[in-house]
């Protein structure tokens, strides 16, 4: 393809480069530059910010002017104890609440496909649904409800029953548990429908073909769905690995909330970071733990990757 440049020249533009795809498909680059520039500014430009963690930040100076303090930052983290941590904290608790809501994802997911009635079904996917749109303060609320040393429901149960009440925000081993529990109680409802999707494509011949050779339920959903479905449920994991060390703020705080007593037991990366701009305002240590943090989800996504890669290539992201 030959065009003109300003000088009279012809100038050649070649079929597998840049201004070729432009010359021919001008109103989709310029349908899609809004997102491009979006995504510009709202998430590249402020990853110049990253340079704080290796700061020693002053408010006078501002983020380059203030003097370069090296890895001083990363190593107050981690000589204070709080960097092993939070880092504990945030990859367990990320894991168990993978594991967990995606197992339970799967089980409701089987378990509205095969229901029969399509208002029954519609409407018990609805109600599984309807925690996704609470909001964490409002679970925290019900959280508090229900556990508060003085006015919580399992007290008041308790206190009728002539049984000593139980400080459940003074046991740091319960914790655990109970967010794991509202945690799939939220997320379960909205992580089945891709299960759901799913299994609606598989092909409904092979169900027939099951029935014909009389096989019930349970040996169609054990030979039929779950390897049908097992492709979905791997790439979901996989997306979600990229994120095992960013923990879910607004769950950690709302339930939580400023409790010191369940700090070891509940504190993860993104409560720490929260915590120390409202406390201190060292702006120079929370950038190295987001900094950190972010590493450490990037490798764990290619490592990830990489053994699925190794033992079944069709089913890693890249």
């Amino acid at each position: 393809m030959v065009k003109s440049n300003f000088s009279g020249r012809p100038l050649r533009i070649k079929k597998d480069g840049f201004l070729y795809e432009f010359d021919r498909n001008k109103a989709l680059f310029f349908m899609a530059a809004p997102a491009v520039i979006l995504v510009l500014v709202l998430s590249y430009l402020p990853m110049t910010g990253l340079v704080l963690a290796f700061k020693n930040y002053r408010f006078n100076l501002g983020i380059f002017g203030s003097p370069w303090y090296g890895f001083n930052n990363f190593r107050y983290l981690f000589q204070s104890g709080t960097g092993f941590r939070i880092t504990r904290n945030t990859f367990l608790y990320n894991l168990v609440n993978l594991l967990t809501s995606q197992a339970l994802a799967v089980v409701v997911a089987v378990f509205i496909s095969e229901l029969s009635g399509r208002l029954y079904k519609r409407f018990c996917q609805s109600v599984i649904f309807l925690p996704y749109f609470i909001s964490w303060v409002i679970v925290g609320t019900f959280v508090f409800n229900i556990f508060n040393y003085e006015t919580g429901i399992i007290n008041g149960v308790l206190k009728s029953l002539s049984v000593e009440p139980v400080n459940v925000y003074g046991m740091p081993h319960a914790w655990p548990v109970i967010i794991c529990i509202f945690n799939s109680w939220k997320w379960v409802g909205y992580n089945s429908i891709i299960f759901i999707a799913s299994i609606t494509a598989i092909d409904q011949e092979c169900f027939e073909a099951a029935d014909i050779d009389g096989a019930n339920i349970f040996q169609k959903i054990w030979y039929i769905t779950f390897p049908s479905i097992r492709p979905t449920v791997i790439i979901v994991l996989l997306l979600h690995m990229g994120r095992i060390l960013r923990g879910d703020f607004q769950m950690f705080y709302q339930i939580v909330g400023n409790n010191g007593q369940l700090y070891n037991a509940t504190d993860v990366i993104d409560t720490y970071v929260f915590r120390s701009l409202v406390s201190n305002a060292n702006l120079g240590m929370t950038a190295a733990a987001t900094l950190y943090q972010s590493v450490l989800c990037f490798i764990t996504i290619m490592v990830v990757n990489h053994i699925v890669k190794k033992i079944e290539a069709d089913y890693s992201l890249f």
